[in-house]
């Protein structure tokens, strides 16, 4: 079976469980929440719209390992609909932070019902992430349930040392090239990494093996936030569904921007005159590919792609879940821009 076989095998039984979880929140006089959350997972309109519930990444990932390491998928689906439940809480925080209008092509959380009840749907989804990962009680045992659950927790609070890194960064340039890794390994790497860990703990591999599918996820999620990075400048705003120019306009230091002002030229001089406007947007991206901000940036992304699928093949995967795996890691990498 592909990554496409497989995909279509999980994601109906990713979706019951996502659904499972925030029903809790359909409760008399709670219409109006339920229909925050039911909005920014997809929902809206009907159980499952393709273009706006994202590709569920995370929770795939997260079923692979298990299956490839041996594991039944059903059993970890409650571990998947926890950590998709985390990404999206994630996102509607970073929405906000971020000042982002738009994601998936239409209005973000708090653009739509304001800055305060997207903070609490953002607080509601990490609740019940929570809540979800649990239920692995139900499907594993006791033991297993507590351990995922203690992962989980640990991995939020990476998620917020990533994200304070990133905004605290916005309002300085004393920072080398190295302090963009710790941002982005707490950032992005540590949920996917967590996603690895998780199917891995349910599936019951050898700790040689576990190791190597953490260090597979982990290196696949920085090379992922690098191409993200080189996309949140010159990505496609259609096929994004969201703002491609945020990251220059808001001071973001992604990675081809720190590169940049470390070489002191040009782009560095004017991004230390003061805050980019969008007119400038044109004229500053072909001044960043031109000093190479862009290559460096793909350099490293290829680079770390290496080193997971390395690692990849150290954990020795089985099956067709292992061979999605592969395919996944490759696709997630050579997204379109």
């Amino acid at each position: 079976m592909s990554l496409s076989d497989l995909s279509a095998k999980y994601l109906p039984h990713i979706e019951e469980e996502l659904h499972r979880s925030i029903q809790i929140t359909l409760q008399p006089g709670l219409e109006d929440n339920y229909a925050m959350l039911a909005y920014h997972m997809g929902w809206e309109s009907g159980p499952s719209q393709t273009n706006l519930i994202g590709k569920r990444i995370r929770p795939l990932l997260l079923l692979l390992v298990t299956e490839a390491g041996g594991g039944d998928f059903q059993a970890a689906l409650p571990a998947a609909a926890a950590v998709e439940l985390v990404h999206n809480f994630s996102l509607i925080h970073d929405d906000i932070q971020d000042q982002s209008p738009t994601r998936r092509g239409r209005d973000t959380v708090w653009k739509r019902w304001g800055i305060a009840q997207a903070i609490n749907a953002g607080d509601a989804m990490f609740s019940l992430a929570h809540l979800a990962i649990l239920r692995l009680n139900e499907t594993t045992n006791l033991e297993i349930a507590l351990k995922a659950s203690r992962q989980l927790q640990e991995t939020c609070l990476q998620l917020t040392h990533g994200q304070y890194l990133d905004l605290a960064y916005e309002s300085t340039n004393q920072f080398g090239v190295e302090a963009y890794w710790p941002m982005i390994k707490g950032k992005t790497a540590a949920l996917l990494s967590t996603c690895a860990d998780l199917g891995a703990l349910i599936a019951g591999v050898p700790e040689d093996l576990h190791t190597a599918y953490v260090k597979f996820a982990e290196q696949l999620g920085l090379a992922f936030q690098v191409q993200d990075d080189i996309l949140g400048i010159w990505g496609d705003d259609q096929r994004m569904g969201k703002s491609s120019k945020s990251d220059l306009l808001t001071g973001k230091k992604s990675l081809p921007v720190i590169y940049a002002l470390s070489l002191n030229g040009e782009f560095a001089h004017r991004w230390m005159e003061g805050p980019v406007s969008q007119a400038e947007i044109p004229s500053l991206t072909i001044l960043l590919e031109a000093e190479g901000a862009r290559l460096y940036a793909q350099n490293h992304a290829d680079e770390l792609t290496d080193q997971a699928l390395r690692s990849l093949r150290n954990a020795k995967p089985q099956g067709s879940a292992g061979e999605a795996l592969d395919e996944l890691a490759l696709q997630l990498l050579s997204r379109s821009n």
